[in-house]
């Protein structure tokens, strides 16, 4: 009995001997994933699709922020000019004050007004029809200015809306390697399901890294694009109000466009 029981343990003895070299030296090769899980590795090791991907969506965010830069300076300075605009024409007494003031030099609602009386000028005595015509003059010139304002912008709107799933394009495309990857080897191996699964999340960050800033650009400029349309509105109001006092009077005329003309 003890000579069998000494047999049996020498046996399993020798058995753990022998497995445990085998596991020792078959262990490292499972852990070992041989691709590089960096964000440069992950685009390098790709499919051509999630490149595409990834590209377009850099690219995106590229013109996201350029818009946002140049719209932001485009904006600044035409607050700055339109401020100072209806700053001067809210203490004139007459359209022909505005000479005098020299950011309605050239402005272009002093210049709607001016042609609109020069045009009316043998009909000055229908003060409300005057007027009419120039209102009518002033929402062109709101809507021309709209349009300006708004160029490039839709574009971040664009971007907001279509990026989210241009990025689920790709992790869908990474996860279908994945899957393949997966069917083609026979295995479940963390080398051969997490460099799909990488693209995949890769594209996803990536979409949102270009939409989310431009729908916060894309609200902030609807902000400061209607807050200019409203001074711009104002100006105008304050102008009418010049042209309506000089129609009260009887002096207004077409003498200053006529003068300026030439």
């Amino acid at each position: 009995m003890k000579l069998e029981f000494e047999k049996c343990a020498i046996g399993v003895v020798a058995c753990f001997a022998f497995i445990a070299p085998a596991s020792a030296m078959a262990a490292p090769a499972v852990a070992t994933i041989p691709v590089e899980l960096s964000v440069a590795g992950m685009f390098a090791q790709a499919d051509w699709i999630v490149k595409l991907v990834i590209v377009g969506l850099a690219f995106a965010s590229l013109a996201s922020w350029t818009i946002f830069i140049a719209k932001t300076l485009e904006l600044r300075a035409a607050t700055a000019k339109a401020r100072e605009a209806h700053d001067g024409a809210i203490v004139l007494k007459s359209l022909d004050d505005a000479n005098g003031v020299a950011a309605l030099n050239g402005n272009a609602l002093v210049t709607e007004a001016s042609t609109e009386l020069a045009l009316s000028s043998d009909a000055l005595n229908d003060g409300e029809g005057v007027k009419e015509r120039i209102v009518s003059r002033f929402e062109r010139y709101e809507a021309a200015l709209a349009r300006r304002l708004t160029r490039g912008v839709n574009i971040l709107a664009t971007i907001g809306a279509t990026a989210p799933f241009v990025g689920l394009f790709g992790t869908v495309w990474g996860i279908m390697n994945s899957f393949i990857g997966i069917a083609e080897k026979q295995t479940t191996n963390l080398a051969v399901v997490a460099p799909g699964i990488a693209e995949a999340l890769l594209a996803t960050a990536l979409g949102l890294v270009a939409a989310i800033p431009a729908v916060i650009m894309y609200n902030h400029f609807s902000r400061q694009i209607s807050a200019h349309r409203a001074l711009v509105s104002d100006t105008a109001a304050a102008i009418l109000r010049l042209v309506s006092r000089d129609l009260s009077r009887g002096v207004a005329s077409g003498k200053r466009e006529a003068g300026r003309k030439d």
